[in-house]
């Protein structure tokens, strides 16, 4: 009885070893045969009763064999099939066919704007500080010559933090300007950009989020000239090389002479019309140089140093130059706006 239950199990080892399935579908039928929850060999297992104790290792060892060369050869085979089928696929390539076109991203009108303008900068020695967006009133307002009760901080609707003593989301990016100035010596040389937030209603001219460039000179013997014409110098840089300037006194708390910069932007059509209200004439930053008073405020003698200091709103020379008519457009990340973008540097 032994020995016809031994020549079963050889005989079904010799079997799996001469089996060649030629497709994916025979392949699957010898899985199902050898290794498939009612394989053949699983009834052949339960013979061990049949079989005389001193031959049950014997015959274990053989069972055990017959299983591992199924599981192996069905793995060759397998690899082998995938293979094949993987260089069929290969084989049915066009490898002279153009290739799909892969999607580009847009540059966000902002950033051009803003790289635009940190470039031309750059340029003259001026050098980029950023800061924290969640700023304390000290460098938000003290500093700049702005204390609690000053009438110019009605100018700004601001945001803040709540439960948080004196903490608050920046106005300006001035206050890049303060931490500069209380943690470097002069001579000081930066352009501040970033995000600054006011409490404004939203509209197509407004929001209460927007970005700045601030920048800020100070040495010794800084002029109300040198100002003026690195703002021309500016200017003709962003606009042509024919674009005309002119400074209208104004009012800011931290600079003092205070003024407007306004570019002619010429009334060529019905948009220059309305956006420059028929003069031809357009705001696009204030300046002025720094009050002695926040020189002080920041650990620097203002015997010895002076120095000015501009700031203007991206939004704004965006809508400008890429004649967009809502500020909203600019934040609702909408596609078919940041599409027409994909070949701006």
């Amino acid at each position: 009885m032994s020995a016809e239950i031994f020549n079963k199990v050889n005989q079904v080892l010799e079997d799996i070893k001469t089996e060649a399935p030629k497709s994916l579908d025979e392949l699957e039928q010898f899985r199902i045969k050898y290794l498939g929850s009612k394989n053949i060999i699983k009834p052949l297992m339960g013979e061990i009763r049949n079989i005389a104790n001193e031959q049950k290792r014997e015959f274990g060892q053989l069972i055990n064999k017959v299983k591992q060369t199924a599981e192996q050869k069905f793995q060759e085979l397998k690899a082998s099939a995938e293979s094949a089928s993987e260089n069929a696929a290969a084989q049915s390539l066009d490898w002279s066919a153009p290739a799909e076109p892969m999607p580009l991203g847009s540059r966000h009108p902002i950033s051009i704007m803003m790289n635009r303008i940190i470039e031309i900068f750059g340029r003259i020695g001026f050098t980029v500080a950023e800061e924290r967006e969640i700023e304390d009133d000290w460098h938000n307002f003290t500093a700049m010559n702005t204390p609690a009760d000053h009438p110019a901080r009605d100018m700004q609707d601001t945001f803040y933090v709540r439960g948080v003593e004196n903490m608050l989301l920046r106005t300006h990016t001035s206050s890049v300007q303060a931490r500069t100035m209380t943690t470097q010596k002069p001579p000081i040389r930066i352009i501040a950009p970033g995000r600054v937030y006011r409490n404004e209603t939203i509209s197509a001219r407004s929001h209460c989020q927007f970005h700045q460039v601030e920048g800020l000179y100070i040495d010794e013997g800084v002029s109300f000239a040198d100002m003026k014409q690195t703002l021309l110098y500016f200017a003709r840089e962003m606009y042509g090389p024919q674009t005309e300037i002119r400074l209208r006194p104004s009012y800011f708390p931290f600079t003092e002479p205070s003024a407007e910069m306004d570019v002619y932007w010429g009334l060529k059509d019905e948009t220059d019309y309305r956006i420059t209200k028929g003069t031809g004439w357009l705001e696009i930053l204030g300046c002025g140089m720094v009050d002695p008073q926040v020189l002080e405020n920041c650990g620097i003698d203002p015997d010895k140093y002076s120095g000015f200091a501009f700031g203007m709103g991206i939004e704004r020379q965006a809508m400008l130059k890429y004649r967009i008519n809502d500020i909203r457009y600019l934040f609702e990340n909408d596609v078919r706006l940041m599409q027409q973008f994909s070949s701006a540097i």
